[in-house]
């Protein structure tokens, strides 16, 4: 079974996604399985991770009776108050449930570029392991050096890598090219993390990109971290802001095309299922 990593679900309300602004109305829409089912059929992809949009416990509950009841749900990477001092008793409540198989937090909306590496988050950090949960990296590139830590300090626990830390691809300045290069290969030093191939055509500019554009990303992150540890995800519907779900696993399977079949089973499945242990 090929699967796609990393999407979302929402049914739509202003005030519970303030993120969603004006040059992003086409997202202000409920966004459910029954919508994405005809694309990753479309796309031979028989399973996805359902990640979190809103750091609610509401939410995973919500992300988690969606699971229950469509097969195409293999996986749900939720929210937890990883900074709360009862993280163990929201932990234990969703560790019942199969599906619930990592968390994340919105760190690219954190202010401090240390915040992963505080001692409360941290803390938080490590009662994942005792339930076989994963963590999802979300982040901007100058948050890139304290998940190197972070990733250090925790070695038991494993992490992946979300849409390549958001490269600055719109800038094209050479020195943000440089910056984002050292710091992902030294976060895919760290052997407990993964990386997905994911969110590439909203860090471009929307519309107007050409796949070639994303070439000299691509051969960074598979030089990084090896074809094993990669996995493709498609940040349905976000994506949609910048291009069809077509065209986003166009862009992957095209330059991943020099891999072996090995390999590529590994970048659309296989990674994943280990990972997040579907």
């Amino acid at each position: 079974m090929q699967i796609d990593s990393h999407q979302h679900f929402w049914q739509y309300s202003r005030a519970d996604y303030p993120w969603i602004g004006p040059e992003s109305q086409l997202l202000a829409q409920d966004y459910l399985p029954v919508d994405l089912e005809p694309h990753v059929r479309g796309e031979g992809i028989g399973g996805t991770v359902a990640v979190q949009a809103r750091q609610t416990l509401e939410e995973s509950r919500w992300l988690l009776e969606l699971a229950a009841t469509h097969p195409l749900i293999q996986g749900v990477v939720g929210w937890v108050d990883l900074q709360s001092e009862q993280v163990a008793e929201q932990l234990q409540e969703f560790s019942g449930c199969q599906k619930f198989v990592g968390v994340r937090h919105v760190v690219q909306d954190e202010p401090d570029p240390r915040f992963l590496l505080g001692s409360a988050f941290v803390r938080g950090l490590s009662h994942l392991q005792h339930y076989g949960l994963t963590y999802d990296l979300l982040l901007y590139p100058e948050h890139l050096p304290a998940a190197v830590e972070l990733a250090a300090l925790l070695p038991e626990q494993p992490f992946v890598l979300d849409h390549i830390a958001k490269p600055r691809m719109k800038t094209g300045r050479p020195a943000d090219f440089a910056s984002w290069q050292s710091d992902l290969i030294a976060l895919a030093s760290q052997a407990n993390v993964c990386c997905k191939v994911s969110g590439l055509v909203t860090e471009a500019a929307w519309k107007t990109w050409k796949r070639d554009e994303f070439v000299p990303y691509l051969e960074v992150v598979l030089a990084a971290f090896g074809p094993h540890r990669l996995m493709f995800g498609s940040d349905w519907p976000v994506c949609l802001l910048s291009a069809q779900y077509a065209e986003v696993a166009l862009i992957v399977r095209e330059f991943f095309a020099q891999l072996s079949g090995t390999q590529q089973d590994a970048l659309w499945g296989g990674t994943a299922k280990r990972f997040y242990n579907l």
